[in-house]
């Protein structure tokens, strides 16, 4: 098969890489394409994996640059997948589905975010895709009819144990071993679903180093640009590190959806606050039902702050943490493998789904 990925975001990256690898090695034809965000280039080339890049220059935030942007993007995705001629479409972003129409191309997204929180877009776009793949925790409204749902989260297709294996080495050159070390995460919010999105502020992020460093070091890692008073925690790591620093973190601290995800499944105390918290069904379930991690609304930095000092003062915080991984791990389906077998076999895959609701636990972990 001729089967043609878009990457539009770092984690989109992790999301597919297990599940390119396993459709090369089964001799399918794969092709990539990617927009310029943040360190995607960078992972990409670390792997030696080839790509077209549809967008080498970064668009500018304001709702012009993300209009223009889209209509670049889909313009040149459509001039190469013409030309490619694939037999199926599999992205994390939506906005690639009329271009698979266009194309008389099945398009599969995969993604995470609950789609009644974005209805415009949806409503959109939701109407050229032809099945979805997402946690069962996600609501995507009128769209669930072509919802195929499964038990965990996306960021498992990459930190689960099968995949992702910690090495200490990574990160023994910035962690002091004989101490606790905390990681904040700055997420640049300027994405279309971002409006109107806020987060960590440079005078609640001071308070909170101030609660740390009485436990060990802090380092920061942002997507944007911070306040001098807050660079000279800013580490400079090798991105395909970044989940090795979350694995080793005593906590992690953040207003990124994605990488507060990373750190719950990896059985690392996180903190996200921002205001998407309470409306994304995958967070909630993280929260709620595993209790890996503890979501705060932007008027609620107070309350944060008070879990933070109550995590601070248990002793055998991560030991805590191992425990409720595991029993999230069990309760999880391999995604990676999954992913592939669905792509391998469309459309029968999702016809033998319809069938047996029960067939896809036979992706659970062994």
């Amino acid at each position: 098969m001729k089967i043609h990925f878009y990457l539009a975001h770092p984690a989109h990256f992790h999301l597919f890489k297990n599940v390119i690898y396993e459709l090369k090695s089964r001799s399918h034809n794969v092709s990539i394409t990617i927009k310029s965000k943040d360190v995607l280039p960078d992972l990409l080339a670390e792997e030696n994996l080839p790509y077209i890049n549809i967008a080498p220059t970064v668009r500018k935030d304001s709702k012009l640059g993300i209009i223009k942007s889209l209509i670049s993007r889909s313009l040149n995705h459509y001039k190469i997948c013409k030309n490619i001629k694939p037999d199926l479409f599999i992205s994390s972003s939506a906005e690639f589905a009329p271009i698979s129409k266009l194309l008389h191309i099945p398009y599969i997204n995969i993604f995470e975010d609950d789609l009644v929180l974005f209805k415009n877009y949806s409503n959109f776009f939701g109407r050229f895709v032809d099945h979805m793949i997402c946690p069962s925790s996600c609501n995507n409204g009128k769209l669930n009819k072509k919802t195929i749902q499964y038990s965990g989260c996306q960021e498992l297709a990459y930190l689960s144990p099968k995949y992702f294996n910690p090495d200490y080495k990574k990160v023994e050159n910035i962690f002091d071993k004989d101490r606790q070390n905390f990681l904040i995460r700055f997420a640049k919010l300027t994405a279309w679903h971002d409006s109107g999105v806020t987060g960590l502020t440079k005078d609640i992020t001071l308070k909170i180093i101030k609660m740390l460093e009485l436990k060990g070091r802090v380092f920061i890692t942002s997507e944007k640009e911070i306040d001098s008073e807050l660079e000279k925690y800013r580490i400079s790591i090798k991105p395909s590190d970044m989940h090795h620093v979350l694995y080793f973190s005593d906590m992690y601290i953040g207003d990124s959806q994605t990488m507060t995800a990373e750190a719950a499944v990896l059985g690392t105390p996180a903190i996200r606050f921002n205001d998407f918290v309470r409306k994304l069904g995958y967070l909630e379930e993280l929260e709620f039902k595993y209790d890996l991690t503890y979501g705060f609304k932007t008027e609620e930095p107070e309350k944060m702050i008070a879990k933070i000092s109550e995590l601070l003062a248990i002793d055998n915080l991560k030991d805590m943490w191992a425990i409720k991984r595991e029993r999230m791990l069990n309760e999880s389906i391999d995604l990676s493998t999954f992913i592939a077998w669905f792509l391998e076999k469309y459309p029968k895959s999702f016809k033998i789904l319809s069938s047996d609701h029960d067939y896809i636990n036979n992706f659970k972990r062994k």
